[in-house]
């Protein structure tokens, strides 16, 4: 599954190849986290001890999730997730995780945004989850700039119930999501979009898409979005407790992680943005102003 077009790299932004890696969350309840990513998203374990488990798809490392239960919950005016989005590769994946979540738990929201087809819920702690498909890009309406146009519709939930396979058995649920899925985007609950755009935009290098007076959309490489920000819920104060821990932006090459680095730098002489940027073996880990963690790194 690819984000990209046939288009020429910005060479003042990201590659075209860029896409979210994995994602983190600390939580107080590993045991019931694990199985609700398990039994309800349909990933698998990977491996896992006592204080972390590792979890994905087709093989594909895809969540962390740590047992941090002495860190408080997350407060009311924190930033931070607003939700994970697990990306599948078909409209009959995404019927099947619908019957997971109707088996299983309890679906909170379904949209058709045009560009693709969305279930919403909450994990146990309150983190939240988009399960989606993207259509075919030649099917996505684009604005007259080329930006991906985006609508929040509602969904036609049975029409995705029905397309599910049902595996060997009809009608029955499938435990698994399929290889091809992945984190297709991450969405953030910010206190200020300028200082959002100042650290993915200026310094990271995505471009800006969809955009409103409270949400900003950005992505690479021509995608809807690979990261969301919103103020919509009015968050004052930099993230602390339990919930996302970090998130990851991977990056094609060395050159691109340097021209990363460079683009950082730039925005913390020239801004007066409080971040802090910090060098990892395998290559950044940049804090936001909202005390979000993102690590870039190459494949």
């Amino acid at each position: 599954m690819t984000d990209t077009v046939d288009a020429p790299a910005d060479a003042t932004g990201l590659p075209p190849e860029t896409r979210i890696g994995r994602a983190a969350l600390r939580v107080a309840d590993l045991d019931e986290t694990t199985a609700f990513y398990r039994d309800v998203i349909g990933l698998a374990v990977l491996d896992r001890d006592t204080e972390r488990t590792m979890l994905g798809a087709g093989g594909t490392p895809l969540l962390v999730v740590e047992r941090d239960p002495d860190r408080p919950a997350r407060g009311r005016t924190d930033a931070g997730l607003f939700h994970t989005a697990f990306r599948v590769p078909s409209r009959a994946a995404l019927g099947e995780a619908l019957g997971r979540v109707r088996e299983r738990w309890r679906l909170d929201g379904a949209s058709d945004h045009l560009v693709s087809e969305a279930l919403y819920l909450d994990d146990p702690e309150g983190n939240g989850v988009e399960i989606y498909r993207d259509r075919p890009r030649e099917e996505w309406p684009t604005d007259l700039d080329g930006t991906p146009r985006v609508a929040t519709d509602p969904l036609d939930v049975e029409g995705v119930a029905a397309a599910a396979d049902g595996g060997a058995d009809p009608g029955g649920v499938v435990d698994r999501a399929p290889a091809g899925t992945d984190v297709g985007h991450v969405h953030l609950e910010v206190a200020s979009l300028s200082a959002f755009e100042a650290v993915y935009v200026d310094g990271l290098g995505f471009a800006v898409g969809m955009a409103g007076p409270d949400v900003r959309f950005v992505a690479a490489g021509g995608y809807h979005h690979h990261l969301g920000a919103n103020t919509w819920r009015g968050r004052t104060t930099p993230s602390a407790g339990r919930g996302l821990a970090w998130f990851e932006v991977v990056v094609p090459d060395a050159a691109a992680l340097d021209a990363v680095r460079a683009r950082l730098d730039a925005v913390a002489a020239e801004r007066d943005i409080e971040f802090a940027v910090e060098a990892r073996d395998d290559g950044l880990a940049v804090t936001d102003a909202d005390g979000i963690e993102v690590r870039v790194r190459t494949p």
